[in-house]
This record gives C-alpha cells, sequence and structure tokens, in this order.
C-alpha cells in the first residue's frame, strides 16, 4: 500500500502539467513542400520577336512617268526577269484657250530673240572687217615707219576684241534657236492625240523582277502618275526567313552567336529550333508599354531544323523567342519559390521529419520557375514552397 500512494501524487501532478502543455503549445503549421530533384536546367531570355525575310528587294520606279495598274498579288511567283510592272511616259497636261495663247506669243517672242540674235551678228561681223582692214593699214604704215609700234598693238587689240565680240554674238544666235525651238516644242505639245508617240520617245519601261521569289507586298496597285524612285512592290524568298528579336541591353550582354534558341509560333504548335546568328552592335531607346524608356538590342536567330521554317509561317509573323545562354544537364534544381535572402545568404527551409530546418544554400543560377542549387542540397531532400513569414527554425510543420 505504501507505494500506491507516491504514484497517486505522481499521476495528479503530471496529468494537468501534460495537459496544460498539449493546449499551450503552438499549432503545426501548414506548408507545401517540393523535393529536390536531378534535372536538366536552362537559364534563358524569353522576349517576343517576330519573322522576316532575309533578302528582300525593293522594287522602285526607275523614272517618272505614269504606272499601268500592277496585276501581281502578294504571294505571286516570280523569277528573274520577269516583268512586274510596266511605266509610261506621263501624258501632256491639258490646256485652256488662255494658256495655248501665251505659248503662241512666245513662240512669237523667242522669234523676235532670234532675229535680233542675227542681226547682231551681222553688224559684229561687218565691224570685225573694217577692224581687219585697219590693222593691215596700221601694219604697213608700222613697217614703213609712219606709225608707232603702240599704235599697232592698239590696231591689233581693237581686232582680237571684236573677234571675242564675233564668238559672243554667235552664242547669242545658238541660243536663240534653241530658245525658239523649245518654244515651238511646247506649244506642239499639246497638239498631239493623246494615244501618239514621237518617234525618239521611248513606248514604255518594264520593270522586271531583280531574283526568283513571291511578292511580299504591293505598295502602288493602280494605276497613277508616280515620281522617280517611289517604291512599287517587295520581292523575295519567304522560306528564307529569320527571327528579330529585341532584348534589353543588360541581356544582350549574356548572349553571343551560335547559342541555341526556341522559337514558338502558336501554343498548339511544336516548338522550332534556333541559333543565334548575330548580335546587332547598336542599341536603340524604345518605350515598353508602361511609358518606361528601354534600351534594345535586336538578336537575330537563325532556324536550325533541316526542314526550315513551318510552310504556315511567313513574313512579319509573331513568336517567342527563348534564348538559351546557359544549360546544365542533372543538376540539383528546386523551385524558385524556396529561396529567399537572409542578410548576403540564399536560404532555403527543410522539412526534416515535421520540422522546418532553416540551411544556407549556395545556387549555381535560376531561371524564371527553377533554381540549380550547387552547395547545400542533396537529391531527394524536401524544402518549403513560398514559406510563411511565421514560418521559423525549429518549427513544427505539416505538409498540405
Amino acid at each position: 500500500m505504501n507505494w500506491r500512494l507516491p504514484l497517486a501524487w505522481t499521476l495528479a501532478i503530471a496529468l494537468p502539467a501534460a495537459l496544460a502543455f498539449w493546449a499551450f503549445r503552438q499549432p503545426a503549421i501548414v506548408v507545401e513542400t517540393r523535393p529536390v530533384v536531378l534535372a536538366d536546367f536552362e537559364q534563358t531570355i524569353d522576349e517576343e520577336g517576330k519573322t522576316r525575310v532575309r533578302d528582300r528587294y525593293l522594287v522602285a520606279a526607275p523614272a517618272a512617268g505614269r504606272l499601268e495598274r500592277i496585276t501581281l498579288k502578294a504571294g505571286d511567283a516570280v523569277q528573274a526577269g520577269d516583268t512586274v510592272a510596266v511605266l509610261r511616259p506621263t501624258l501632256p497636261q491639258l490646256r485652256d484657250a488662255r494658256t495655248i495663247a501665251e505659248l503662241r506669243e512666245r513662240v512669237g517672242a523667242a522669234e523676235a530673240r532670234k532675229q535680233a540674235a542675227d542681226a547682231q551678228l551681222a553688224r559684229t561681223n561687218a565691224v570685225l572687217e573694217l577692224a581687219r582692214a585697219e590693222a593691215r593699214r596700221v601694219d604697213r604704215l608700222a613697217d614703213q615707219g609712219f606709225v608707232s609700234p603702240a599704235t599697232r598693238d592698239d590696231a591689233r587689240l581693237k581686232l582680237a576684241q571684236q573677234e571675242q565680240a564675233v564668238r559672243a554674238a554667235r552664242f547669242e544666235q545658238d541660243a536663240g534657236l534653241h530658245e525658239l525651238a523649245l518654244a515651238r516644242a511646247t506649244l506642239a505639245q499639246g497638239d498631239q492625240p493623246t494615244g501618239s508617240r514621237s518617234a525618239d520617245r521611248p513606248a514604255h519601261i518594264a520593270i522586271a523582277s531583280p531574283v526568283d521569289g513571291r511578292v511580299l507586298r504591293v505598295m502602288q496597285e493602280s494605276e497613277g502618275a508616280v515620281p522617280l524612285g517611289a517604291p512599287l512592290l517587295e520581292i523575295g524568298d519567304p522560306r528564307s526567313l529569320e527571327a528579330v528579336v529585341d532584348v534589353l541591353s543588360q541581356d544582350a550582354l549574356r548572349v553571343t552567336p551560335g547559342m541555341p534558341a526556341r522559337l514558338q509560333s502558336a501554343p498548339t504548335l511544336p516548338a522550332i529550333h534556333g541559333v543565334v546568328r548575330k548580335v546587332e552592335p547598336s542599341g536603340r531607346t524604345k518605350i515598353s508599354t508602361l511609358g518606361v524608356e528601354e534600351q534594345r538590342v535586336s538578336i537575330i536567330l537563325d532556324f536550325a531544323d533541316a526542314s526550315g521554317p513551318p510552310a504556315t509561317l511567313g513574313d512579319g509573323y509573331r513568336v517567342d523567342a527563348t534564348i538559351i545562354v546557359l544549360r546544365k544537364p542533372g543538376v540539383p534544381v528546386i523551385p524558385i519559390g524556396a529561396l529567399f535572402r537572409e542578410g548576403e545568404q540564399w536560404t532555403v527551409f527543410v522539412a526534416e521529419q515535421g520540422v522546418a530546418r532553416k540551411r544556407p544554400v549556395q545556387p549555381g543560377a535560376r531561371n524564371q520557375q527553377q533554381a540549380w542549387i550547387d552547395r547545400g542540397l542533396e537529391p531527394g531532400e524536401r524544402v518549403v514552397v513560398y514559406p510563411p513569414d511565421a514560418l521559423s527554425d525549429g518549427a513544427r510543420i505539416t505538409t498540405r
């Protein structure tokens, strides 16, 4: 009987203490965990891009004239040398009675100037003959000693001046002749029938395709007058495509030619393999959708598949580009949501037998979904994803 009394007192004291401990202890925190797995890790740059024909040719008007209607449509096939557009001379301007009267008066004025130039030439020729005769007399008198050498020089100078005056009069006569011909041609141009053409004027200019390919775009389809150098249509090979992706300049520093890439034209279609061909050396300022100025650099991607781009993909199509700047096969990876910073150290919570243990780790690299852990975790361990603020080292946890 003596041993039962101490046991009763012990139970009387321990049972309320145990009940108080279970009543007041902190409940387990519900968390979500993920295992550390060995997987292929990729660090990528994801941006939108668009396709474009690698070699495109802009066909422009070689001269000012009247363009005939272009019958080609976007997508039509053309061969090098095929006529893609026809350019004809511009029709003369319509004239009213007043304009015709003005042109006739200009012809009369040109004829008068021509006649004045003829009279001026005749007068200068007469004066030239007189200067030559005077120069011959002075030469004879100078040879006989009757006049001074200065008088002979003066006569020769006058003769030379008169010869130049005759040349100037002949130029004036030629200018008057051309001016008269121009005035007559301007007047006669409006008298030609609409369909008539002069013998020395080409009937038309046939504009040929520079290469084999397809019509990408027609800029000037309807008939009408076009100036010199006016763009008419674009020609290229739509099977020879490349992709242009604009990335931030700080991301472009990590991209080098030869890096692999993936191109996604639609969510339901398989990804297309690509490769970086060129990083353009200069950037440009671009305003984002939020109104922020960004420095963007164009990355040129080639299609790496042997079959080339899909037949449904054309020029100027939107694509989602993924440029792979780092690839590590078979390394420990965890969800990016398990990482958090504590000072200068990256840290995770590891689930160990219902308890959260804080552990520092060394990430090798990160992307938008995963983090490659270089040191600190082993495959098979479970980490807490998106740990709540109430979670601390040693806290009891239960998995959701």
